[in-house]
């Protein structure tokens, strides 16, 4: 595209745009751009008075450190490349496994026993876990054994109460009434030494389905059977199924 001035001074002369170097950097000054500011500082210098050693020097320091820093830049990205690779990687091993992960919603796959942990803070006379399903209705309760201070660990096999849905499974040569394989919430309820009661979080241990390299920068996801997507820093402990 030709650009033609209108201004009657200027008859004859244009400006030809055509030629024009494209910015790949987006204005950002590179090592060479600041040589060439140095060069023409150099070129351009009043010979009576020219520019002291130590402006130079100090000149020439921060073009050093401006350099310096962007390959600094590019080698922790590397570096962050690669860590997040090797944390891939680790966290593949972990596919197949169980993890510890705090949760209010419960996953029995109908093959094995479903696990969690409750902690406790100060003493209690009972430690209640129930189970209802998508509808909100409870189709197991039990209490924890001997409630203390600190972990303790509850286990649910499938069971429910008599008013829920099931499937008939045969262990053993026993019949054996069991829920249906899925995920189910979890509430627990705790009545203290002192009188007072009180809701309590859960921690559950739930199969790793796969694993995933987030692209948002939250890291490497594990995907859980039934609970979907938690990040590898949330897991507090790894089982061994």
């Amino acid at each position: 595209m030709t650009t033609v001035n209108k201004n009657p001074a200027l008859d004859g002369m244009y400006w030809d745009n055509t030629n024009k170097v494209p910015d790949k950097n987006n204005g950002a000054l590179t090592q060479a751009d600041f040589f060439a500011l140095l060069t023409q500082q150099l070129a351009f210098q009043d010979p009576t008075k020219p520019v002291e050693n130590d402006q130079m020097i100090a000149q020439m320091t921060n073009f050093t450190m401006a350099d310096g820093i962007s390959q600094l830049n590019k080698n922790f990205s590397g570096l962050a490349e690669s860590m997040t690779s090797n944390q891939a990687l680790q966290a593949s091993s972990l596919v197949g496994r169980s993890v510890l992960t705090k949760s209010d919603q419960i996953v029995f796959t109908g093959d094995t026993l479903a696990r969690g942990t409750i902690e406790l803070d100060k003493p209690a006379t009972m430690l209640r876990v129930m189970i209802e399903n998508e509808k909100g209705e409870l189709i197991q309760s039990f209490s924890v054994e001997n409630p203390n201070v600190g972990r303790n660990t509850f286990i649910w096999d499938g069971s429910y109460l008599p008013s829920g849905e099931s499937s008939a499974d045969e262990i053993d040569g026993e019949l054996a009434e069991r829920v249906r394989a899925g995920t189910y919430k979890l509430k627990v309820e705790a009545s203290y030494s002192d009188g007072t009661t009180a809701s309590l979080p859960a921690n559950v241990y739930t199969p790793v389905g796969s694993v995933s390299m987030n692209s948002n920068g939250k890291g490497i996801l594990l995907n859980l059977l039934g609970l979907g997507p938690v990040k590898l820093g949330d897991v507090l402990e790894v089982s061994y199924s």
